[in-house]
């Protein structure tokens, strides 16, 4: 599959996986979304990739939202197979079995702060701005803004990010948990880098695992995510990474994973 917008580069086992359609403040069209889930999967069949940064092209957006010349005159059904698309593209995002973390570094609007919300965590620039403004144009948000965000947030608070369509600056980001860590505009890649370098040092196989159960208990009750918990945990014991890093440890040495 051709990628017209979207680029990837690994290196030292971080992928980072840009949004490249600077013109449009990277905004997301169908062509973007297909790229984007296409490729987040095809990274997980990379033994060379642990962890998965997800940024925008340039200095001004991380994705300013869905492209609003694309959706301007769709009809019902092109705009649910439009919907879909986003549903799958967040979808690969939130499923994937390496950790994603999204560096937002300019407006993470509409869907743009959809897409932030699919991933793992989220590390801003100071100068990001973050809202779901979709109210202002006679929709509301629809790459699963209206899910996840009140899962994270609460809901009083998303309700009233979603119905006023307020953008707000990165500060308030952090202080309301949308975002975990507010960076120095120019040193936030280097700071996204650095807690992937961190997660890539551990064993590949225990952090995916890890990040499964972590996605399929959070929504259950607390018995069924323990039941979880301990049906996975105990099964690491049968893999290699367990036994190698537990021997590095009493070796007093660093350990060599290999994701097994």
């Amino acid at each position: 599959m051709a990628h017209n917008n979207v680029i990837v580069e690994v290196e030292e086992g971080i992928a980072v996986v840009k949004i490249s359609r600077p013109k449009a403040l990277n905004a997301l069209n169908a062509e973007t979304l297909s790229e984007l889930a296409h490729e987040v999967k095809a990274l997980e069949h990379r033994s060379d990739v642990a962890v998965l940064i997800l940024t925008g092209e340039g200095d001004k957006a991380f994705v300013a939202g869905a492209d609003i010349a694309e959706m301007k005159d769709m009809n019902p059904g092109q705009a649910q197979v439009f919907s879909r698309l986003g549903h799958a593209a967040m979808a690969a995002l939130e499923t994937c079995t390496r950790p994603v973390i999204a560096a937002v570094n300019g407006y993470a609007l509409g869907g743009g702060l959809e897409l932030a919300l699919a991933c793992d965590f989220v590390y801003a620039s100071e100068q990001a701005k973050i809202g779901l403004p979709e109210v202002t144009l006679g929709i509301f948000p629809g790459f699963a803004g209206t899910q996840r965000l009140p899962r994270l947030i609460g809901k009083a608070r998303a309700k009233e990010l979603i119905f006023t369509g307020r953008i707000i600056d990165a500060q308030t980001a952090l202080a309301w948990g949308i975002v975990n860590k507010v960076c120095v505009h120019e040193s936030l890649m280097d700071e996204a880098k650095k807690t992937a370098g961190q997660i890539a040092l551990n064993s590949p196989f225990a952090v995916r695992v890890a990040k499964e159960v972590v996605t399929r208990g959070y929504d259950r009750p607390t018995e069924e995510g323990e039941a979880i918990e301990v049906m996975a945990w105990a099964n690491l014991f049968a893999t290699s990474d367990q036994k190698e890093g537990m021997a590095a440890f009493l070796e007093k040495r660093k350990p060599r994973y290999r994701g097994v």
